[in-house]
């Protein structure tokens, strides 16, 4: 540690500019993550110190540099353009004393990372190495919530497991269990399932998994780490359990409760289809008659919930989302409320829904996080282009340097140039100027956290 800690203190941030940019790709990627991390925290931190109470609506505001700002977006900007050296330092600082913290930890709190997990390792010496490197193949979607003790023996045991049958994807394992989405060859996802449901902590039967054709280039490479949350939600698993979570139902009995919903029209009243997905995942794809909040990233629900408590009062609500982790502890963050009369979450998620009713409710594409960007079962196209309007569901990410925004652009459009996620974005590509997610026209108007209920 004492290494990473000389690396970082020899390093100067400069972020704003492209030598900062270039100094920052000296650092190794876990040190990059680190700061970026502290980064983030400090921004928050310092926005925060400037709120000066409510307006008379009830919303926050604050004051800096002599300027009062009643918009998040517009402090966020603010600070970012003005104070931008001193979130850097308070950056700095809060790497430094974590780090320095991290230096005085006992050595054998961090022993896990070389454990010896050969045990759980399947035998593969019968496999032809080009039966699990090449070939067709699948990409699996889980979950598992169940108490991890020690959330770094299983994250060794992973990594290891994934190298070994040549598995890309993503796998993150916290104390309250463990989440994946990984792509490989027929025979290696076969053999990846048999090695889960053999471990005595998991506990997991084949239909825990959901399947869909891809392979190893659905993803870019292998992450494999230790969280918090094995789904960013923003709540510490102590205080909001998945424990807590609503009543899950089969998708036979989640199409009977959308069927009954669809055939009652607008005289239904007393019952709420609650998308739990992010905007960009809904727009492409959703339940007939549904509500979809149009949030950017799942740790926005809870606040979602908070400002809209009237909307599910007293009302049956049926909760859904990809693979039915989210709704796992989204459904508590609600019934934690004590609002809802009733509160059901579809088990298996869009993902199992679709295996059995893929010409159901739902219509249009389903959003996954990987190269693929979508899947479908059905032909219906349910979304158009942003440029042109026409009906377009495929994504592709904005053409513009350092932005991340996925765009609709249809085949048309893209010919003549339409490739960047907004006009503001697709200017500053062309004047060569960085562009931050947060500053795109596409984003900047829209509400952190909107209200459908006034």
């Amino acid at each position: 540690m004492a290494v990473v800690c000389a690396e970082f203190l020899d390093w100067e941030v400069e972020e704003c500019s492209p030598r900062g940019a270039k100094r920052e790709k000296q650092l190794s990627a876990p040190l990059r993550r680190f700061y970026s991390l502290n980064r983030r925290k400090s921004f928050a931190t310092f926005v925060a110190s400037k709120r000066v109470g409510g307006q008379e609506d009830g919303r926050p505001s604050w004051r800096c540099c002599d300027r009062v700002f009643n918009r998040d977006a517009a402090i966020h900007e603010h600070v970012a353009r003005t104070h931008a050296s001193e979130i850097q330092q308070l950056a700095q600082a809060e790497c430094e004393c974590t780090l320095g913290r991290v230096e005085e930890e006992p050595q054998h709190q961090h022993q896990n990372d070389r454990v010896d997990v050969t045990a759980w390792i399947p035998d593969i010496s019968h496999v032809p190495e080009e039966h699990l490197g090449k070939g067709p193949g699948k990409v699996l979607l889980y979950y598992r919530y169940c108490r991890v003790e020690e959330p770094h023996v299983i994250c060794a045991w992973q990594r290891t497991l994934c190298e070994l049958l040549h598995l890309t994807g993503k796998v993150r394992v916290a104390t309250e269990g463990i989440n994946g989405t990984i792509g490989g060859t027929h025979v290696a996802t076969d053999l990846y399932m048999q090695a889960m449901r053999s471990h005595p902590l998991f506990n997991m039967d084949i239909e825990d998994f959901k399947t869909s054709n891809g392979g190893p280039d659905c993803f870019t490479g292998l992450k494999v780490g230790v969280f918090k949350e094995i789904v960013p939600m923003g709540l510490d698993p102590e205080i909001l359990s998945y424990q807590l979570a609503g009543v899950h139902l089969e998708p036979e009995e989640f199409h009977k409760e959308v069927e009954a919903l669809v055939s009652k029209g607008d005289s239904c009243d007393d019952t709420i289809l609650l998308d739990c997905r992010n905007f960009y995942e809904s727009k492409i794809g959703q339940f007939t008659r549904c509500l979809a909040p149009d949030i950017r990233k799942f740790s926005y629900f809870p606040d979602y919930v908070d400002q809209n408590l009237e909307l599910f009062r007293d009302k049956k609500v049926l909760m859904y989302c990809t693979g039915g982790i989210r709704c796992e502890r989204g459904s508590a963050y609600l019934r934690s409320k004590d609002v809802c009369k009733e509160v059901y979450q579809l088990k298996g998620g869009i993902h199992k829904y679709l295996e059995q009713f893929p010409d159901g409710f739902y219509r249009g594409k389903l959003f996954v996080f990987d190269e693929r960007y979508t899947i479908s079962s059905n032909h219906d196209v349910v979304s158009g282009c942003s440029y042109c309007g026409r009906p377009w569901d495929r994504y592709e990410l904005c053409t513009t340097r350092f932005c991340c925004q996925l765009v609709l652009s249809c085949p048309a459009c893209r010919s003549h140039g339409h490739t960047a996620c907004c006009p503001t974005c697709r200017s500053k590509g062309r004047d060569g100027e960085p562009t931050r997610r947060e500053e795109c026209e596409c984003t900047d108007g829209r509400p952190r956290i909107p209200q459908d209920v006034k």
